[in-house]
């Protein structure tokens, strides 16, 4: 073992206890979104209550609770943002779909409703 080149001296590293975990989100501003928007079965509502029961289990320091409760609303704030954007668009795709449909229907069938006047009627005589 060559001694000879000079080593630095570092101080022993203290090994403590690992770097706290983030606090998990709450997502409680996107479930009031979602709640006020009035969705499709009152997601937005579920997701509020378990976003307030995910702020309240942070505040009181359980952490494994509260990452619980935030992965669930989570979940119910995004099925929620989901049926709120899918929906209407949804609806908006099968009334213009119909509004085609009718469309060609009327203009297929202008002939049948139609009456045609003719010059000379032979009843009338």
């Amino acid at each position: 073992m060559d001694t000879s080149y000079p080593r630095e001296e570092r101080p022993p590293s203290k090994r403590g206890s690992p770097p706290a975990a983030p606090a998990p989100r709450d997502h409680l501003v996107w479930a009031i979104f979602n709640t006020l928007y009035m969705n499709f079965c009152c997601l937005g509502f579920v997701a509020l209550a378990f976003a307030v029961k995910a702020r309240d289990r942070k505040v009181a320091g359980d952490v494994e609770a509260a990452r619980h409760f935030s992965s669930k609303a989570r979940c119910y704030n995004a099925l929620a943002t989901a049926g709120s954007v899918v929906l209407p668009l949804l609806l908006g795709a099968l009334i213009v779909t119909g509004v085609i449909h009718l469309s060609k229907l009327a203009q297929e069938s202008v002939g049948f409703f139609t009456y045609q006047f003719s010059g000379s009627d032979d009843e009338d005589q």
